[in-house]
């Protein structure tokens, strides 16, 4: 069995050696691991430090605009002409359990046969230090928000969900073959969401591993457009930014699956950022 480990990192060199540490720390018995890692131009050495520490790494370096979405459909096209039996999407501040790469495996084996080929799973994270989950598989919480998602707490037991956050993302071929890559209208977030939910519409499933798999800290909403402590002038131009709720990208994702309130689903975060006071 191959699996091709697909991450992207900018200036993250600690975060991203911890996380190939990890990687490299998940053996199997049978499975041949290959890593594929693109640096959008960092300039803190992670490129060079991961060649001295790593040179199995396959490590791409780009021009320093791919941001996430970029840099990973740049992994996915130095992966995939391997035809390996899965892609794994890591995030670079993720450190995987010994034993992740193991449970992800035996998750998949789990799901009942008949959905089992053309079924992504997602592993869960928590936090390092408080214990609570950060990151893993979404579901929809209100039925007229139809672009609300809800964290879902891992059981002891694989469980559906609807989509994904990217962190870490267990794709087998007979998905990525249908798929494709991660959709290049998004450059930062969104990209992730969409891949679940197209997954869903093209007849593919997603699950979540029982327990958690790793740590990952979660980004925090000081200095971003959710920080109410900010002007709304910036605030707004976070929202606009590649990083935050790009307008039009935004607008694509509430179009494919928000139904036909899609326009009010559209709108609605940028009115709030409008209507909400400064505190």
């Amino acid at each position: 069995m191959t699996i091709a480990v697909l991450l992207t990192c900018y200036n993250r060199r600690e975060h991203t050696l911890a996380c190939l540490d990890s990687i490299h720390a998940n053996a199997v018995a049978g499975v041949s691991v290959n890593v594929y890692l693109v640096d959008d131009a960092s300039t803190d050495g992670t490129a060079e430090a991961v060649a001295v520490a790593y040179p199995d790494v396959h490590v791409s370096v780009s021009s320093g605009d791919l941001f996430w979405g970029g840099g990973m459909r740049l992994a996915f096209n130095r992966a995939v002409p391997a035809s390996p039996d899965f892609l794994l999407w890591i995030n670079d501040d993720v450190t995987l359990y010994p034993d992740a790469l193991a449970r992800l495996l035996i998750a998949s084996n789990a799901i009942p046969a008949e959905q089992r080929e053309r079924s992504i799973v997602v592993g869960s994270s928590r936090d390092p230090i408080t214990g609570e989950t950060t990151y893993g598989g979404v579901e929809r919480t209100d039925r007229l928000r139809r672009m609300a998602f809800s964290l879902i707490e891992p059981k002891d037991t694989v469980q559906p969900c609807e989509t994904m956050n990217g962190n870490i993302v267990l794709v087998p071929r007979s998905v990525y073959q249908i798929l494709g890559n991660i959709d290049r209208r998004f450059t930062h977030a969104m990209g992730d969401y969409d891949y679940g939910l197209r997954a869903g519409v093209a007849g593919c499933h997603v699950f979540i591993a029982p327990g958690h798999l790793g740590t990952c800290r979660l980004n925090l909403a000081v200095g971003s457009f959710f920080d109410t402590q900010l002007s709304r002038r910036e605030r707004i131009r976070l929202a606009f930014s590649p990083k935050g709720l790009p307008p039009a990208q935004w607008a694509t994702l509430c179009r494919r699956y928000a139904g036909p309130l899609w326009p009010a689903n559209a709108l609605l975060p940028y009115v709030r950022m409008m209507v909400q006071r400064r505190r």
